[in-house]
């Protein structure tokens, strides 16, 4: 497994199907409001780390996954954008071509008193989030509903039974995780490789040696097995969850 961040090429450390055989390349776009912990979902899932000190993401950030399907080598790009309102403007541009879109909101209030902000706001704001996406990518794009900071209870505003109803309405998947405790995002991604398209119910995987070692679990068919070889930007993310 390989993983690239920005623009910088990070040479595989496992042996695996040549380069000369990548088939694909798959966009995953990560939408929501700011500080509700995009980042670290992605952090967590490539590099199995979190961070709590706080550093909002500026404008678009990627990294990238090499995956192994059965005969093929994949490349996952999961693409990292800014909930600022500023930055709305620029996303169609990222969403036009991505092979599934995550949308994700904190199901509590901010833990910081610099962050605070109107409970549910970003969970109200999700709506629009996936208007915009199905605008951009037609009414067919795959998009995953996440919940996340479920590690924070005393602080939830929006219960599961509220994002599972809301996800429905919308026609969405829906999970709840925590970036901080790893809570379901190994889970949430393997349903995310279940959407992309033609690998559904492939088997998805990658060298055993790194952090997510555990067998038998699966989503939509697809049984995934990560690791990472680089370390993430030093930044946090997330407003502590």
């Amino acid at each position: 497994m390989a993983a690239e961040s920005g623009s910088t090429n990070v040479p595989s450390a496992i042996a695996g199907p040549s380069a000369a055989s990548i088939a694909s390349k798959y966009k995953v776009v990560f939408l929501g409001d700011a500080f509700v912990g995009k980042t670290c979902l992605i952090n967590k899932f490539i590099y199995d780390t979190f961070d709590s000190n706080y550093q909002v993401t500026i404008g678009i950030d990627f990294v990238s996954k090499t995956m192994y399907v059965e005969d093929k080598t994949v490349k996952l790009q999961l693409w990292d954008t800014a909930g600022q309102e500023r930055f709305r403007s620029l996303m169609p541009n990222y969403i036009r071509d991505a092979a599934v879109i995550v949308t994700v909101y904190d199901v509590g209030s901010m833990s910081r008193a610099f962050l605070a902000t109107v409970d549910k706001v970003s969970f109200n704001n999700v709506p629009q989030w996936v208007r915009d996406a199905k605008e951009t990518r037609g009414n067919d794009v795959k998009i995953v509903l996440v919940g996340n900071k479920t590690d924070v209870e005393d602080k939830r505003q929006v219960t599961a039974e509220e994002g599972s109803k809301l996800a429905g309405e919308l026609g969405v998947q829906f999970f709840e995780t925590s970036a901080k405790t790893g809570a379901n995002v190994k889970l949430m991604f393997q349903k995310v490789a279940s959407l992309l398209p033609g690998l559904e119910g492939a088997e998805i995987t990658s060298d055993a040696d790194g952090m997510c070692q555990q067998r038998g679990e699966s989503v939509g068919g697809v049984n995934l097995q990560v690791s990472a070889t680089t370390q993430p930007k030093k930044k946090g993310c997330c407003g502590g969850n």
